[in-house]
């Protein structure tokens, strides 16, 4: 099968196109046809290795110390069950799916990935009939940590929420996500991106180029870094007495059940993953280039094919 691999840490271009192995299932296991992925920033920092320095030693302890264990990235994904263990239970071959390979042995930059139907680390569920996989591939990673994040501060209907990066993955999702839980939502961006932040809820737009926060009066009830760039202290400037911080730097948790609620509240129009730009598996590296330069916006697909 054909798939982007990486044998070694470093810039976009260590990612080759080839041809290795289709994965061989084991009986607990099922071989999903992938028909898209997307570029998060977990992939860009493991092809990279650029972990903070006091997690350096740590992460390429995990994810090896000379060269990467894991040499196909892709997150998340989407796509079509093609085979299933004698174990499985829950999903049969022509099945919708999408999901994460999180610490799993192959990522989803690849024609097929093998996947137990439940493990610790990630995540896996139906596709709902009326999410495409296009969209469906973009919303596990930032979706779920959005959701995590939220649930995390205990948010509440006519709470004021500041969400700092709102016009990444995660923060466009929670930008969503608060609104359909009925918060005031105020974002920090790019002058840019206000028109369509505004048209996914936002009723609050700073440019953080032009910002002063020494002299900002707004009160917040709870304050979202999305990009793990505000820092907690800086933050504090921004709260309410008893106002909560909350941020992408934090350790969450990828559940199954955030995930089919993502996918639900998606088919019914009430949430959707903003697609930045498109390309094929063959462009991977080009596409890595893109997402490192710090222009993305919401999310960015591979299409496998």
């Amino acid at each position: 099968m054909k798939a982007a691999v990486y044998q070694s840490y470093g810039s976009p271009s260590v990612l080759k196109i080839q041809n290795i192995a289709k994965p061989e299932l084991k009986a607990n296991e099922l071989l999903v046809k992938i028909a898209y992925s997307t570029v998060t920033s977990g992939d860009t920092r493991l092809r990279s290795s650029n972990f903070p320095p006091l997690f350096w030693l740590p992460a390429r302890l995990i994810f090896g110390l000379f060269k990467p264990k894991k040499q196909v990235l892709g997150h998340e994904f989407a796509g079509v069950v093609a085979e299933v263990g004698s174990e499985v239970k829950n999903y049969a071959i022509g099945d919708r799916v999408f999901g994460t390979t999180t610490m799993l042995k192959g990522g989803a930059y690849a024609e097929y990935v093998a996947l137990p139907e439940k493990w610790k680390n990630g995540v896996l569920a139906h596709l709902p009939k009326a999410l495409d996989f296009q969209e469906a591939a973009a919303l596990p990673i930032g979706g779920m940590t959005a959701s995590y994040l939220l649930e995390k501060a205990q948010i509440k209907a006519e709470e004021k929420i500041l969400i700092y990066g709102a016009s990444g993955s995660v923060g466009s999702f929670a930008l969503q996500l608060a609104k359909h839980k009925g918060a005031i939502v105020s974002t920090f961006s790019s002058a840019s991106n206000f028109s369509w932040l505004k048209a996914l809820g936002a009723d609050a737009l700073y440019d953080y180029t032009d910002f002063d926060f020494d002299n900002f009066s707004e009160g917040y009830d709870i304050v979202l870094d999305a990009v793990g760039k505000l820092g907690k202290s800086r933050a504090k400037s921004l709260l309410n007495k008893g106002g909560r911080f909350v941020s992408v730097e934090m350790l969450t948790k990828e559940r199954e059940n955030d995930l089919k609620e993502l996918g639900n509240l998606a088919a019914a129009g009430h949430l959707k993953a903003y697609i930045d730009r498109s390309y094929t598996l063959s462009e991977i590296a080009e596409a890595h280039r893109y997402v490192d330069s710090g222009r993305k916006r919401g999310n960015l697909l591979i299409e496998i094919v």
